[in-house]
């Protein structure tokens, strides 16, 4: 999974895309805050914890928002459950 952090990075910001103009910039900078914080990861036992934290925690601000979290954050869930070499949901 070397890529797999950057990849979930660019899919945790392309769902903030789909919530309310208002709270992007919040939820943005909070995402940024969080993989700057866990960028040196290097065990992918830990990776993968911290992949399906992030879909858990993307799910719930989207279902906040009533946005169907289950399919926008289905390629977010493929990288945490180690599938991420695809491009599930395209």
């Amino acid at each position: 999974m070397p890529n797999a952090g950057l990849r979930a990075y660019r899919e945790v910001l392309r769902l903030v895309r789909r919530l309310p103009a208002e709270t992007r910039p919040y939820y943005a900078k909070y995402a940024r805050e969080n993989f700057v914080n866990y960028r040196d990861l290097s065990a992918d036992d830990d990776l993968a914890a911290l992949l399906r934290r992030a879909y858990t925690h993307s799910s719930w601000v989207l279902s906040k928002y009533s946005i169907d979290a289950e399919k926008a954050a289905a390629r977010l869930k493929a990288l945490g459950d180690g599938h991420g070499h695809g491009h599930a949901g395209r």
